[in-house]
């Protein structure tokens, strides 16, 4: 495993991270507490020292999850990412952006943006609990809120990192223009986006910008949520209430199996699957510091942290960019 400096902080964290939305279950169909905390567990045997989570994913439930998987390890030596500001208890009594209604076993639960520094403090204590934990050590806002000044935002986050419960503070899902807004209180060390062989629109402005300030990108859904994996191609069902059903169809699927079947040949070759290829591109791209990767059980976490064992000659990049540059 390699282990990288986040942006401007003192963070040191592994290139591929435990990213926890799917175990929380929830918009994934459900989840398997056993499997899930056995994957935590794995990954962290692979070297994997970095967790990446939020509330929201299960409500909770991912949260709790980790606490408990963790209890075993040093805790100094595992990095707990976590966020706030997506509320779906209700206790924002109506303020705050409506995001969607998000499904619970079929029941439409709406989730709202709301980052007020009450707010912020009060998830933070909750998420300290549900962790087992007195510190985080990257606090993350979840979604941008467009009714709360992110001044005040960010004055809760200073009084959190001046307590000593959190080290460092990222955003996520953040602009340009927002970024130096909240870098006017707060030191910004990442900022966590959508990044994908897929889609690759940060490149433009984002990465540009985070690269001069000194601000690592935290890249999520790197594999579009299982669909770069090839085996939704192999007859692979999804449940009724698995968000992707509706994700992928946003994709050229034809384009994306072609996609997937020219890098099989590389794959191959070196004795890797497609999962691991495509990790460990993104891994190397500018401006991304780690990598978030999913798993719902042991097997997956050890094969996404052996993403890192093995190298991408400039003649391999090649061949892989060019087979991406054909996605229109």
């Amino acid at each position: 495993m390699e282990y990288r400096k986040l942006g401007n902080s003192e963070l040191q964290l592994s290139a591929i991270t435990y990213g926890a939305f799917a175990i929380g279950g929830t918009m994934w169909g459900g989840t398997e507490k056993k499997d899930s905390i056995e994957s935590v567990q794995a990954s962290i045997d692979q070297g994997v020292t970095t967790i990446d989570t939020a509330p929201f994913y299960g409500f909770g439930l991912s949260e709790e999850m980790i606490g408990e998987a963790i209890k075993p390890y040093d805790r100094s030596k595992i990095q707990l990412l976590t966020k706030f500001g997506l509320v779906w208890d209700g206790s924002n009594n109506g303020k705050g952006d409506f995001f969607f209604d998000a499904d619970d076993n079929g029941k439409k639960v709406p989730i709202y943006k709301y980052s007020s520094k009450e707010n912020v403090i009060k998830e933070v204590e909750e998420s300290l609990k549900r962790l087992q934990t007195d510190y985080i050590d990257l606090l993350q806002i979840h979604w941008p809120d467009s009714t709360t000044p992110i001044s005040e935002t960010m004055e809760a986050v200073e009084k959190l990192i001046q307590q000593g419960k959190i080290k460092a503070f990222g955003v996520s899902n953040y602009n340009v223009a927002q970024i130096q807004e909240a870098q006017k209180t707060v030191q910004i060390a990442s900022n966590q986006v959508a990044y994908s062989m897929l889609n690759r629109s940060i490149e433009s402005d984002l990465i540009p910008f985070t690269v001069a300030e000194n601000i690592g990108i935290i890249a999520y859904s790197p594999m579009e949520r299982g669909l770069l994996t090839g085996k939704y191609f192999l007859d692979s069902k999804l449940k009724e209430n698995d968000h992707r059903n509706g994700y992928f169809g946003k994709f050229d699927q034809q384009q994306v199996k072609t996609l997937i079947e020219e890098l099989s040949s590389l794959a191959n070759n070196k004795y890797i699957s497609i999962s691991q290829l495509v990790l460990r591109w993104t891994t190397l791209q500018k401006g991304i510091a780690i990598v978030l990767a999913g798993a719902r059980n042991a097997e997956q976490a050890i094969s996404n942290a052996k993403a890192m064992d093995f190298d991408l000659s400039a003649s391999e990049l090649d061949f892989i960019n060019q087979a991406i540059a054909k996605i229109k």
